[in-house]
Formats: C-alpha cells, structure tokens, sequence
C-alpha cells in the first residue's frame, strides 16, 4: 500500500451560489482510500461571506449496514473580508472510493478552498 500526501486547491469556488461544487472525488481505480487532513476556506470577496462544506458518501461499513449519506462538516460558517476557517483543525476524516466533498459559498465564486490529503492505494 502506498500513501501519497497531495494538495487539492481551487482559488475561487463555487461557480453558482446555492450549488456546492466538487472539490475532491476519490479514486476508483486504483482503489484508494482518502484521508483529508486539513480543509482551509478563505473570502476573497470585499464583504463577509457564509461557507459550507459536505462529505457526499454512498459507501457503506463502520458497522452500519444502510449506505451511508450526504452529511455537512461545515454549515454556514461565517467567514469575516479577508479571513479564512480551518475546518477539522486538529481531526479527519476518512473518505472512502467514489465519496466527495463538496464546497458551497453565500457568493458565487467568493472562497478559496486548500484541502490537505493523503491517499492510501
């Protein structure tokens, strides 16, 4: 198995308030499971901005044996002019082949996402 740490950034999202864009997918092939290790938002708009981000999984496991479903890790955080949010400073997450997550802004294309990951394949 290898580990692979990676950055995933994209400098202004989502392209349509109100529609969470994809900022991450995890790999089918190879097989790979996803560990985000750090998630940073950051208003690049002239006024303060809401930020949302979602884990979108149709996995199943964990002990659970319904499949698992869209679950917010930030929901409508304020983000002050020229500030930013780290989500799940100092936790992870584990995402699983085919899960995404997914970043929505009050104001279209008004936040900066640098997502920090390592890939285990």
């Amino acid at each position: 198995m290898a580990n692979t740490f990676k950055v995933v950034s994209h400098d202004v999202m989502p392209a349509s308030s109100g529609t969470p864009e994809d900022l991450y997918t995890v790999p089918s092939s190879p097989s790979t499971t996803t560990i985000v290790l750090g998630l940073v938002l950051a208003n690049v708009h002239t006024a303060a901005v809401t930020a949302s981000v979602k884990l979108v999984s149709d996995t199943s496991g964990g002990g659970r044996t319904a499949t698992n479903t869209t679950t917010f890790l930030a929901k409508s955080v304020p983000i002050p002019v020229g500030g930013s949010v780290h989500i799940l400073s100092g936790n992870k997450i584990v995402i699983e082949t085919t899960d995404k997550i997914q970043v929505d802004c009050s104001v279209a294309d008004k936040v900066s996402v640098t997502m920090s990951i390592m890939e285990i394949t």
